[in-house]
């Protein structure tokens, strides 16, 4: 590639990163320059620095006007024998609303013989751009094991009357674990989930106790009226903290030490753990990264324990504490905010990363209290309760029930 043009290549990805921080109408007039750029360039480096100054400049924007003469581009460079070229022309198209890139990206995803990975991928560029004709295509992969889980969380950004009864129709009951929380998940973001989901647990159809403190936490943040009056049905009076700490650290050491000598049972503890603490936080060689990593913590201890388990809200690092964003279509998310621009946010919840553009968001409420919920203990038996704290003050990983995945 002559010298001159390479100049002129880098001088235009370095321009177009430098519009990305310029209000969108700038950054939309350059695009028809950088189209006729691409269309006339033969070179796949010149090419692979236009695509990526583009994707720089729209990063954090669902969508965008198609400039002039993209379409004849988007044709030519699909058949790039660079991976990268495909892959930028392929998202850019998507964010340009190609209704070729969708419709192939969504053949991709249901193609149950092609590789798992890409079709994931796909799904993520199609929830990323938020496809209005996605949610069919998930309601019909939630029993597809390749995809199921991303499925079932993309569910969770689109107003469907049908989601609920697709989730709770039978699917559940086949779910392992890990994808029955990404079900109670989606169920939990939206009102309009949230009801059938509670009338499910009040005819036992799903288990009370796969409910942890956290959904319900966030169900009651809805304040809907009828949702609080399901959950006291479900639960009773739910109070967010006790009058007493000390007290109350005294009754569960009372109700541990009730196990005798040997109070609990580490492989039964450490189930007990990945049901309701290891979607948050990381022990041993597993576990997530909403909250603090505990190998290290004082575990030992059953009274640091307890007060950590039992008063989350004592001591709050502002990195852990919980904001909830509600969008213009109804869905709420919480979690913890991890990045904040003009783009929009980036929000670590229980389970996911989540991307929200700023136009999308309606209400950002960032709480006095930990991401972590109080009550966690609640849902438990006496016996539950022992073998998890057994666990929690092991020395090192213990192995899993015979049987257990």
């Amino acid at each position: 590639m002559p010298a001159l043009t390479r100049c002129l290549a880098a001088a235009a990805f370095t321009g177009l990163l430098l519009v990305a921080d310029t209000p969108a109408l700038q950054a939309e007039d350059s695009l028809p320059q950088l189209t006729r750029l691409l269309a006339d360039s033969k070179d796949t480096e010149f090419q692979l620095d236009l695509l990526r100054g583009l994707s720089a400049a729209l990063q954090g924007r669902r969508s965008a006007p198609m400039p002039e003469g993209w379409s004849a581009v988007e044709i030519r460079l699909a058949g790039s024998s660079n991976d990268e070229v495909r892959t930028l022309v392929q998202t850019l198209s998507l964010t340009f609303g190609s209704p070729q890139a969708r419709a192939a990206l969504r053949t991709l995803a249901k193609t149950s013989t092609a590789d798992a990975s890409a079709r994931r991928k796909a799904l993520d560029s199609l929830l990323a751009a938020k496809d209005p004709e996605l949610p069919s295509a998930l309601q019909a992969l939630v029993t597809d094991s390749a995809v199921r889980s991303t499925a079932i969380r993309g569910l969770a950004a689109y107003d469907d009357p049908k989601t609920p009864a697709v989730l709770l129709g039978g699917v559940y009951s086949g779910l392992p674990s890990s994808e029955r929380r990404d079900a109670l998940n989606t169920l939990a973001s939206r009102p309009a989930y949230a009801k059938p989901l509670l009338l499910a647990v009040a005819k036992g159809s799903i288990p009370k106790t796969d409910l942890t403190a956290d959904l319900v936490r966030q169900l009651r943040s809805f304040k809907d009226a009828d949702i609080s009056r399901q959950i006291t049905e479900a639960w009773g009076v739910m109070q967010d903290t006790s009058p007493d700490m000390q007290k109350e650290i005294e009754k569960v050491k009372r109700t541990y030490w009730a196990g005798g000598s040997t109070p609990g049972d580490g492989p039964r503890g450490r189930v007990v753990f990945n049901k309701i603490c290891a979607q948050c936080h990381h022990l041993f060689d597993s576990g997530g990264a909403v909250g603090p990593d505990i190998t290290g913590a004082n575990r030992g201890d059953l009274d640091y324990l307890l007060q950590n388990i039992l008063y989350p809200n004592a001591v709050i690092p502002n990195e852990y504490r919980a904001s909830t964003l509600e969008t213009r279509d109804g869905r709420v998310v919480m979690g913890v905010v991890k990045q904040q621009d003009a783009n929009g946010y980036v929000i670590q919840t229980a389970t996911e990363q989540v991307k929200l553009p700023k136009g999308e968001v309606a209400k950002v409420d960032q709480s006095d209290q930990s991401m972590m919920p109080e009550g966690l203990l609640a849902p438990l038996s006496d016996q539950e309760i022992r073998d998890l704290l057994y666990y929690l003050g092991r020395p090192g990983q213990v192995p899993l029930p015979a049987g257990t995945k």
